[in-house]
């Protein structure tokens, strides 16, 4: 039988995605041998991921504290007329390391699930048509995974904008169903980029 402390940390870890409880008792055990400073390092940083940083002003991607629009943003060598639409900044960092998008980016922050009671209204979509309005936006690229939510929010955003004359895409399908940007490879998700598909 463990500890009260090793039970509260196991518990604690199965709250982070894909961590079930084998993997969880596993982490917990090593951090418990961890040495102290290294522990420490670890709690710090976990405090000032939540601390030290908030949203970009404009996107939404996750940002230091101490600034207010992100560099890719604030970049005058980005395209601003081309947006690409991520659920979450982790998926805008896969899309920045494959290296072949050069446009601007918008983080909704979630996607339309009526089983999960998220609706239109509880992800930042009205941001995203106020943006494609003021800066004149002539394509919006939507870069969800393929699931059912995915493929729900990107109709709507498609609905909401191919009448006003916004050019509306999405990657195209080399991604597996279910597929998370972060543990696609690169090239993969260029190629889906590149061979993009209207919506």
């Amino acid at each position: 039988m463990s500890s009260k402390a090793m039970a509260a940390l196991i518990e604690s870890l199965t709250k982070l995605p894909g961590v079930g409880a084998k993997t969880a008792a596993r982490l917990a055990y090593h951090i418990a041998e961890m040495k102290s400073d290294d522990v420490e390092d670890l709690a710090a940083a976990i405090r000032s991921v939540k601390l030290d940083t908030h949203a970009c002003e404009v996107c939404f991607n996750t940002i230091d504290a101490d600034k207010n629009i992100c560099d890719i943003c604030a970049s005058d060598k980005r395209d601003g007329k081309i947006i690409c639409v991520v659920k979450d900044a982790k998926d805008l960092d896969a899309i920045e390391r494959a290296g072949t998008f050069d446009g601007k980016y918008h983080v909704t922050g979630g996607l339309i699930s009526p089983l999960a009671g998220v609706s239109q209204n509880d992800i930042r979509l009205r941001e995203l048509i106020k943006r494609v309005g003021d800066e004149r936006v002539e394509e919006v690229i939507i870069a969800f995974e393929p699931t059912v939510e995915g493929d729900a929010t990107s109709l709507f955003i498609s609905r909401l904008l191919t009448p006003a004359g916004v050019k509306v895409t999405k990657l195209a399908r080399g991604l597996a169903v279910g597929a998370d940007f972060a543990g696609t490879d690169s090239v993969t998700l260029a190629k889906a980029i590149e061979n993009r598909i209207p919506v």
